[in-house]
């Protein structure tokens, strides 16, 4: 069978660890090109050296680093195809979770630098060469909690429900450009890398709210981005699709 991606070109920030590198993996047996845009540098090597891809050091709350991860991923492989906008601060780089009045401002301020200001560097840094090429795909990505909340970490939970009206707005503007920009709104997932116990326990309690009533794996995630990232969704836009196992059905 045909690779749907065979000669594209795919960028995943936070492509170092975890779902990211589940995502790359993916396209990249897809058939795509792979840049891993990671603020590991370390990890990041590793990632594109399995892939043969292309790393780069990438803080994307930084726009100078985002638009240097465009420009690298245009002067290796002269175009850019898709973007997965999965750089956030969650696990590999950890936050509290912790009531709303008893977040520090400052981490409040770094989630939504990295999270969603991150997600709209990374976009605008992409879109110009999309735009040259008349075709892009752009994956963001979201949470379950986004859509129905939790009793925690509501400045992650704000940073992702952000990402939802982003999509949408962006997805609007650049409809006339042939780029489509659609998003993922995934479950609690066992992400984390060498997971102890009290980890695989916690993702394990999620499975008693789903109609899918198992842990959640970054395996379970891929094949929507790889959806999103090929021609079969060149008519979808502006959409979201909840990966969880029915824990949230909408």
């Amino acid at each position: 069978m045909k690779k749907r991606l065979q000669d594209r070109v795919a960028i995943v920030t936070g492509g170092g660890h975890g779902i990211g590198r589940a995502y790359a993996q993916r396209l990249a047996e897809e058939g795509a090109k792979i840049v891993i845009a990671e603020l590991d540098g370390p990890a990041g090597e590793r990632v594109a050296a399995e892939l043969g891809g292309l790393a780069v050091r990438t803080d994307v709350s930084q726009q100078s680093d985002c638009e240097a991860m465009a420009r690298r991923a245009v002067e290796r492989y002269g175009r850019i195809d898709i973007l997965v906008n999965n750089a956030a601060i969650f696990h590999t780089v950890p936050m509290s979770r912790a009531p709303f009045d008893e977040i520090d401002p400052a981490e409040w301020d770094r989630m939504m630098a990295v999270n969603l200001r991150g997600t709209w560097f990374a976009c605008r840094a992409v879109v110009p060469q999309m735009r040259k090429q008349r075709y892009g795909k752009i994956v963001n990505i979201s949470s379950g909690t986004a859509l129905k909340g939790t009793g925690s970490r509501i400045h992650y939970v704000t940073s992702k429900a952000g990402i939802l009206g982003f999509t949408r707005t962006l997805a609007m503007e650049l409809g006339k450009d042939n780029i489509c920009v659609n998003c993922i709104a995934p479950g609690s997932t066992l992400s984390e890398e060498n997971a102890d116990d009290s980890i695989v326990k916690y993702r394990q309690a999620a499975a008693s709210t789903r109609a899918l009533q198992r842990m959640q794996k970054p395996e379970d995630l891929v094949g929507a981005v790889a959806f999103f990232a090929s021609p079969d969704s060149d008519f979808v836009t502006g959409q979201t699709l909840v990966v969880d196992g029915g824990a949230c059905m909408h």
